[in-house]
């Protein structure tokens, strides 16, 4: 138990003359001994100390040959903590004042890629998501030869998918509602956003019955153009998707459609 006690004290002296060197280390002015410091922290994995040295260092050393690597190392020890909205502009910030710099690709990457990291699930705010495809748009434009390219498309397929996700469950939620004029409208958005999704079938149905039920309790100089709209979606199914499973329910909504237009008629 002795042992134990005094071993236990031994450890505690140690970690006290430790903070109390980077205590010092902090109110000394000698700023070559800092940046070493903070180098070695960095390497160690240690980048909550080694934060707030390159952060003290980037006035000082600003417009020296020292800058730019120091800007860069304090980037990603914000991005190494997991703050990511501040290391997404610290990334760009490096890259615009280092625009020639060795980093400068990499950290107009990480920016988009900090962008990304904070994406949310789909269900809340995309704002982020959309920011992300914007900035790797925007470092695709820049690098086209990169061999970030590959990197960039598979997240923008990820983020892609996340915005057509949302898009559908708004699309479903105004048609699970009855509010059939905002789910036309989102129908025809998400068919011009997502043309390729795997969802178009269904969302071709759902603007067939949304055009029908809207019709029924339209008024009588509305009813006939949105029955032929009904009808029109019905037949773009039929021809891009034969063998969906949509298409039984959307034939029974078309035929309705047939007969109140021929009561319409007569």
């Amino acid at each position: 138990m002795k042992k134990i006690s005094t071993y236990l004290i031994l450890i505690s002296a140690i970690l006290l003359a430790s903070c109390d060197g980077y205590n010092r280390l902090l109110k000394s002015s000698n700023y070559e001994l800092k940046l070493e410091r903070a180098n070695q922290y960095y390497q160690k994995g240690n980048y909550v100390k080694a934060l707030a040295l390159f952060e003290e260092l980037i006035p000082v050393y600003k417009g020296t040959d020292k800058a730019e690597e120091i800007y860069y190392y304090y980037s990603y020890c914000n991005y190494y903590q997991g703050d990511y909205s501040l290391s997404q502009y610290h990334f760009k910030n490096y890259f615009r004042s280092f625009p020639a710099g060795k980093h400068a690709e990499e950290c107009l990457f990480m920016n988009a890629y900090c962008y990304y990291l904070n994406s949310p699930i789909y269900k809340l705010d995309q704002t982020d998501t959309k920011n992300a495809m914007a900035e790797l748009q925007n470092f695709i434009d820049l690098y086209p030869e990169s061999s970030r390219i590959d990197s960039c498309n598979k997240i923008n397929d990820l983020l892609r998918a996340k915005l057509e996700q949302k898009e559908h469950d708004i699309t479903n939620q105004y048609y699970n509602i009855g509010d059939y004029k905002a789910a036309i409208a989102s129908c025809n958005n998400f068919i011009k956003d997502f043309p390729e999704s795997n969802y178009i079938d269904e969302i071709l149905y759902k603007t067939v019955d949304s055009y029908y039920l809207l019709a029924v309790n339209s008024l009588e100089s509305k009813k006939l153009e949105r029955l032929n709209l009904a009808m029109e979606s019905y037949l773009k199914l039929l021809d891009l998707y034969p063998k969906s499973s949509y298409l039984s329910k959307a034939e029974t909504v078309y035929e309705s459609c047939v007969k109140l237009k021929n009561n319409i008629n007569k």
